[in-house]
């Protein structure tokens, strides 16, 4: 008797398990277009933006249009001045002041550690600004690129080219006040418009070249005439060596600034750019763009 019940109890829980994986199967099919839809990530950073590069189409927005603190991100819209001087030569030599050395000593700023009375060209300043974020190459290129018979003059007149080009971009929640992120209260932007920037600086061969380089070593002329092998400038972005098809861009980070990317990759011949500002730390943003990057090329298929 009790080996029939035992019987009848495992048709019985055979037919349901039977039962219950045709609702699961029916459940799978129909919920298939759902699961066709792609999830929208959650960042730790305050505001947050991805777009299609070839269309210009949102794909994520978090406080896209929120003006906030850019750090030295603000260095892409630096280069984006200096790679749009009418007969640009990229050879071109600066020679380096005292004054940028003095700046960055005083404002406890990342540097390329350019040597005082050395002769460095245009291009090498672009990738001292660029990989190492240095704060004395962008003032070296503000220097020579702004106008006026005074430092201050010219600088000033850099940063007036910074505003007119973020103007003509319509980057219509930015001002910058200074030409490196270490600004004086009104240096600001939003994700939407840094990554409109970038989209526009990404057109420029040079621009391309600098921002996916990991490592540069320049080699510079010395008072004397001399050839100077410089330390080696190690690239900020540290996505260039963890996420497949990294290009780019620009780090950021600083007291109001928290901590800041503008990042770029391709993959099958798609391109995605983003920002995220004002993260946790190094590691988070870094987190932060791989799930907003990941989510771009998920939903451009």
């Amino acid at each position: 008797m009790k080996t029939g019940i035992q019987g009848i109890r495992l048709r019985r829980a055979a037919a349901v398990a039977v039962t219950a994986g045709a609702v699961l199967a029916t459940g799978a099919l129909t919920a298939a277009p759902a699961q066709a839809a792609v999830a929208t990530p959650s960042i730790v950073a305050k505001g947050g933006y991805t777009m299609d590069n070839a269309t210009g189409k949102s794909l994520y927005e978090k406080a896209a249009n929120t003006p906030l603190s850019t750090g030295s991100t603000t260095k892409i819209m630096t280069a984006k001045v200096v790679l749009s001087q009418p007969k640009l030569n990229l050879d071109a030599k600066v020679t380096i002041q005292k004054a940028y050395s003095d700046y960055v000593v005083r404002n406890n700023a990342s540097q390329a550690h350019l040597i005082v009375g050395d002769k460095v060209t245009v291009r090498q300043l672009l990738y001292g600004l660029m990989l190492p974020s240095g704060c004395d190459a962008a003032y070296a290129l503000a220097d020579k690129f702004g106008s006026g018979t005074t430092r201050d003059a010219r600088v000033k007149s850099f940063i007036g080219k910074m505003n007119s080009t973020a103007k003509n971009l319509g980057m219509k929640n930015t001002r910058f006040d200074s030409f490196d992120g270490i600004g004086k209260g009104s240096n600001y932007s939003t994700p939407r418009d840094l990554t409109i920037l970038t989209r526009s600086a990404l057109k420029d061969t040079t621009f391309r070249t600098v921002v996916k380089t990991k490592s540069y070593t320049a080699k510079t002329v010395t008072k004397t005439g001399s050839t100077r092998t410089m330390a080696t400038w190690t690239n900020t972005n540290t996505l260039l060596s963890s996420y497949k098809g990294a290009i780019g861009v620009k780090t950021g980070s600083g007291p109001q600034a928290k901590y800041c990317l503008v990042f770029a990759a391709t993959r099958n011949g798609k391109t995605v750019i983003g920002t995220v500002l004002a993260s946790s730390s190094v590691a988070q943003r870094g987190t932060d763009a791989t799930k907003l990057l990941n989510h771009g090329f998920a939903k451009l298929g």
